[in-house]
């Protein structure tokens, strides 16, 4: 709705930020200002600041900035009405008036709301009288106490077409209303409306301020058509904007830090009662992007737990799917997989609550899924698969919204496939790293391969992938213009791997800064001490278009050369290994024939090398070989 001018600014001036901020927050005064640890991030040095002169707060730390209102729906997961309903109340101000229009919609939906609640209460009376005796004695069978019974509002339809009808338009309900909100079904021949829910343990199903909208049914019999039963779609209720008990689970997971999303009523019901009352699930289809947007305003990480099962793990990558486009940073889901054949109220029934805590620990993050979900549909019998199985990879990452968040995704999922096809290993702990460029023989080579020369040659790749990081760090601008390439880049150590995912993770903060201020932000970002060994590093002093002092054009002609040398240098690469694989299975001297293509492979490489080092001072020395600006 509308708000007349001057109605929030007059909210704000009557409602410190820090009144409200300070619920949830350890504030100390500092001069005109609040200091405390932020509440949208982990910190162990405050950095959150709030200034009620200004109206507003603002994090140093992860850059969280807005007003009270702001607040309210980012801590609390209220909408931007409920907010202001909230804080006009604390102001001791009325909402304005609405049209004739706004008030008739409020006034029906406020009835509708109140019908829908005297029918729960009719279903939980219907529960405790002699008809609801098989609805009680599998309430008992899953082992459900009286307290969590009472706290989900569980009830009873009985088996009749007419019962609940009845006792509402006893109240003074029309029929029109129990259609309305979708507990009474309008025959098509005209006939008298009849009761939807029959024969059913009843769930109400209530929105985030725990008002009743609509109801999930479990039938009892087993001839039932539908196990489950929900309510259709109504002006309350809209399933893919719902929750079941978002209500009771909104505070525990702001206060833990952790919610969990299962995939039915009994499944929450059993977490809250054996001490996870962060659950909820959604209506019977699969997370909607709505859905998961009021998860994300609760907690940063959600956790999906599906059942062990095909159906689970379809559900599981349907869910990773649709959240794909929505990710940004620190926005993310962790998924945690049940053992096969168990649902969470199975688990909890038979092994108890730290079997629960050992499923969600060990809980996968997106990525991980995203990953062994591809694998497991993957055949890597040949090449052609191999490549279809990165070109699946690659195309899911590509719905990724967030740039940033894409860019390491990109790099991450190239750095596994590079392992999966090429047998890449773990790198070494820093201290026990080999220097940068050199290339060591396989543990296992045979005696014959470590005494060649192909064991002491340079990598040209490894040469490169220097080249390039020492060009990018004194010519930021070009990782801006050569971002695509360089997500696509496959260095060839896992250090090197470190240092390119670093400079990657820091381009979005290149943006709308000084050149000085980029290649700090770059030289920051690099493991320690990698940008002095850069800097020291003879061969690459002797390239003059990796110099800062270099014009544009030159570090950029220098970058495109090399890049281009690197995609033929990783091929070659690529190929040695599989010829050095091949070769550590042997105790004697290989073939001849295997041998000699070996050698050719090593000699291009150092070819390579060799054209790196006349790189810089033939072509781009000589007239005419390079276009220059006027």
């Amino acid at each position: 709705m509308a708000f007349p001018p001057g109605f929030l600014d007059e909210i704000r001036a009557r409602v410190p930020v820090s009144d409200v901020v300070g619920r949830s927050v350890k504030l100390t005064k500092k001069g005109r200002e609040y200091l405390g640890l932020c509440p949208f991030h982990n910190e162990k040095t405050p950095s959150f600041t709030v200034n009620d002169d200004k109206g507003f707060y603002h994090c140093f730390g992860c850059g969280a900035h807005g007003d009270v209102f702001r607040f309210i729906t980012e801590q609390h997961g209220l909408s931007f009405l409920e907010a202001v309903e909230q804080t006009a109340r604390e102001a001791g101000l009325a909402m304005p008036e609405q049209t004739s229009d706004d008030a008739a919609r409020a006034e029906q939906s406020r009835r509708l709301t109140d019908l829908m609640q005297a029918a729960a209460d009719w279903f939980a009376s219907r529960l405790a009288d002699e008809g609801g005796r098989a609805a009680r004695a599998y309430i008992e069978k899953r082992q459900m106490t009286p307290q969590t019974r009472q706290a989900f509002a569980l009830g009873y339809a009985p088996e009749s077409r007419q019962r609940l009808r009845q006792a509402m338009t006893a109240k003074g309900w029309r029929d029109g209303d129990l259609v309305d909100v979708g507990l009474a079904i309008l025959p098509e021949d005209g006939g008298e409306p009849y009761d939807r829910f029959r024969g059913r343990l009843m769930f109400p199903i209530r929105d985030r301020q725990g008002r009743c909208i609509a109801f999930g049914g479990r039938a009892l019999s087993k001839d039932a058509k539908a196990k489950y039963l929900n309510s259709p779609e109504t002006t309350l209720f809209h399933k893919g904007r719902t929750l079941y008990n978002i209500d009771q689970a909104r505070k525990p997971a702001y206060d833990t830090g952790q919610i969990i999303v299962c995939e039915g009523y009994m499944d929450v019901i059993a977490l809250a009662q054996a001490g996870f009352p962060g659950s909820v699930a959604p209506l019977g289809t699969a997370l909607t992007e709505e859905q998961l947007k009021i998860l994300w305003r609760m907690v940063d990480e959600p956790i999906l737990c599906f059942d062990g099962d095909k159906a689970g793990l379809r559900a599981a990558r349907r869910a990773l799917e649709r959240s794909l486009p929505l990710l940004s940073a620190g926005k993310s889901l962790r998924f945690a997989l049940l053992p096969e054949g168990k649902d969470p109220d199975d688990l909890l029934r038979d092994e108890g609550k730290a079997a629960f805590d050992a499923v969600l620990e060990s809980s996968l993050p997106l990525a991980d899924m995203l990953w062994n979900s591809a694998l497991d549909q993957a055949d890597l019998s040949t090449p052609e698969r191999k490549a279809a199985l990165e070109r699946d990879v690659m195309v899911q990452v590509s719905q990724i919204g967030d740039q940033s968040v894409k860019t390491l995704y990109q790099s991450d999922m190239r750095s596994r496939l590079r392992t999966l096809f090429y047998g890449r290993k773990e790198a070494a702990p820093r201290s026990k790293r080999q220097s940068y460029g050199r290339w060591e023989p396989p543990k296992r080579a045979s005696q014959y391969l470590k005494s060649s020369n192909l064991a002491r040659s340079d990598s040209a790749q490894s040469v490169g992938e220097r080249i390039v990081l020492a060009t990018l760090l004194n010519h930021p601008s070009l990782l801006i213009s050569h971002l695509e390439t360089l997500v696509n880049l496959i260095p060839s150590r896992n250090d090197i791997q470190t240092a390119f995912e670093s400079v990657l993770s820091a381009a979005p903060a290149l943006e709308g800064v000084d050149s000085q201020a980029q290649k700090n932000t770059l030289r920051a970002s690099l493991p320690s001490g990698l940008a002095a060994a850069l800097d020291r590093d003879i061969f690459i002093r002797s390239l003059s278009f990796t110099r800062a002092d270099a014009e544009t054009w030159r570090a950029e002609a220098g970058l495109d050369h090399t890049l281009a040398l690197l995609r033929r240098v990783t091929v070659l690469e690529e190929e040695c290994e599989a010829a050095e694989r091949a070769l550590m299975e042997m105790d004697e001297p290989a073939s001849t024939q295997a041998f000699a293509k070996l050698s050719a492979l090593r000699e291009e490489i150092a070819q390579q090398n060799r054209e790196l080092s006349q790189f810089d001072r033939g072509l781009l020395d000589q007239p005419g070989k390079e276009a220059r600006p006027e």
